[in-house]
Formats: C-alpha cells, structure tokens, sequence
C-alpha cells in the first residue's frame, strides 16, 4: 500500500533538500537563477520530480536544463544522505509551467479590462431602450398581491 502523508513529507524534504544543495554545493556557471517550486514522489517513494522555474530567456533555461542533468547525481546523492530512505528516489527535473500559464492568465485578464473600458466609454451618455427601470414597481403591485400565498386579490 502506499502511505501519501509519507511520499508528501519525502516530496517536501526532497524539495528543500534540492534547493540548498543548488545554492550551496553547485557551482556551475551554467546555472542560472533557479527556483525549486514543487516536488512530488510516487507512492511506491521510488522516482521524484523536481518542479523548477528560471529567471531569464529561453537560452539561460535552456542552460540551466543542461545544468540540473549535469548536477543530478550529486543533488541524488545529497538526497540519500539527508533523507535516510533505504531507495533514494531518481530525480527528474521539470520546467514549471506556472509562470506561462499565469503570463497567460494576465494577458487574458488585460484585455478583459480593455474591453470593459472600451464597453465603459461607448455607454457613457447613453441611456437605456426602455427607460431607467423597465420593470413593474412593489406599490404598483401591492394592491393585487396582499394574500400572503401568492394568488391574487380580488
């Protein structure tokens, strides 16, 4: 059976584990600007993937791939030492796709408000086809409606 609390406290070691080792052990001019942002471990605690963004364009990523591949048996071994497993887990990196999708989500959400502005200024001055209020009032209607189950006064 698999025990998920234990595959999560592994995936969050894993993650923090990961991460100081790049910032402290690894010291290869490729490797740029990288943050570890997730990690997860299957249930059997055999394979990890490690989620990861970097700063900068498509080259320094690129770079910085070729980077974490090269590093992957020190940072594999870093992981066995600090987490005592008896199978340390295999270490697949990742490029984390939340910075395109929330660069997505902006671009989607200013045009939004682009749209709302450009709606905004043709209605301004304008006025509505049938008047302010096209619907019946409560005093108008208060004289057919008195009963209190829905039907009609008479």
């Amino acid at each position: 059976m698999t025990d998920n609390a234990r595959a999560r406290k592994l995936a969050d070691r894993i993650q923090v584990v990961v991460a100081e080792t790049l910032d402290r052990r690894i010291k290869d001019p490729r490797l740029g600007f990288v943050t570890i942002t997730d990690a997860r471990v299957t249930g059997d605690l055999r394979e990890a993937t490690v989620f990861y963004t970097v700063y900068g364009d498509d080259e320094e990523r690129a770079a910085s791939a070729a980077a974490l591949e090269s590093a992957k048996g020190v940072l594999r071994s870093e992981v066995g030492r600090q987490t005592g497993v008896r199978f340390t887990p295999t270490l697949a990196f990742v490029p984390d796709a939340l910075p395109d999708n929330a660069r997505t989500i902006e671009d989607l959400l200013d045009k939004a408000r682009a749209k709302d502005a450009e709606v905004r200024e043709v209605s301004t001055g304008k006025t509505y086809a049938a008047g302010a209020d096209p619907y019946r009032k409560d005093d108008e209607d208060a004289d057919h409606t008195d009963n209190t189950d829905g039907a009609a006064a008479e």
